[in-house]
């Protein structure tokens, strides 16, 4: 069985409470995020701040402590996959009843670092030196769906049909893992970020659809939904000339949507662009 909540909070705080080197204990990420449904597959984003980091890293025999595990990562320790946190240095650790714990080390004196770059979802679990003097709210407003800009709203269109053409162009020449790279890379992100401004317009811009738009489903209609979820059928060349199609529709319906509801110009790329990929279609599809 999957360990509660509480049992993983626990067994955090104490390893905390009875460690010297330990003089901070923080919680991170969605668990400290009240508008996200708990469930089991939550990762328990703990951060120690210590006043010695190599106490901690002569060796993994403290882990245990935490519980067996099935599988334990070091970021900051591989050689394919460069170190990006400087001084501090993580464990991600799965352990034998399912549960996901992302521990991190980060030097006592980079504490002030650490809340100046927080995300806003931050809980203070302990403070044994009481370094911070004001209260720390979790927030997710960070992650709020913002307002384009006239701007921001013509480079989404240009980039969305720009990138249309490299789609068209990969499956032209058969080129379909070139094609696919472009539709899930450049292409289709540029869709996602339409339907997220038309869900802020819908709801005031007063909320987040999650870490790779896991919540988008909430907000959009279950037709618009259904179309979004075949643009990532690529089984087939036919398949994604289907996908490339669609994903012009949805964001064209969008796009316009949201340019008379902001009172912003929308731009010709639709028309001409949308001739360009009808003639590749037609001649290579």
């Amino acid at each position: 069985m999957v360990r509660s909540k509480q049992e993983m909070m626990d067994v955090g705080m104490q390893f905390a409470r009875n460690c010297e080197q330990i003089r901070m204990f923080t919680l991170e990420g969605s668990l400290t995020n009240v508008n996200i449904p708990p469930d089991e597959f939550q990762d328990y984003d703990f951060s120690y701040f210590v006043t010695d980091m190599d106490y901690f890293k002569k060796n993994d025999d403290w882990l245990d402590y935490f519980g067996q595990r099935i599988i334990l990562q070091k970021p900051e320790d591989m050689e394919l996959f460069p170190a990006e946190l400087g001084n501090w240095f993580s464990y991600l650790m799965i352990f034998e009843d399912g549960t996901k714990m992302d521990l991190t080390l980060i030097p006592l004196e980079e504490y002030k670092d650490y809340f100046a770059n927080s995300d806003g979802l931050v809980e203070v679990l302990l403070d044994k030196d009481n370094l911070i003097q004001e209260p720390v709210i979790p927030t997710d407003s960070m992650y709020h769906i913002q307002k384009p800009s006239q701007r921001s709203f013509d480079d989404c269109c240009n980039e969305f049909w720009m990138s249309s053409t490299y789609v068209a162009k990969g499956l032209a020449r058969n080129e379909s893992l070139f094609a696919a790279d472009m539709m899930n890379q450049v292409f289709r992100p540029q869709l996602l970020t339409m339907l997220r401004w038309k869900v802020g317009i819908e709801t005031g811009f007063s909320l987040s659809v999650g870490k790779s738009d896991k919540f988008l489903m909430k907000y959009v209609s279950d037709e618009v939904w259904v179309r979004l979820l075949s643009t990532y059928d690529m089984s087939s060349q036919s398949k994604m000339w289907e996908a490339l199609y669609t994903s012009c529709d949805l964001f064209r319906e969008t796009s316009q949507l949201i340019a008379a509801q902001l009172g912003y110009s929308y731009s010709d790329y639709d028309e001409k662009v949308s001739t360009y990929l009808d003639r590749i279609r037609q001649q290579y599809a």
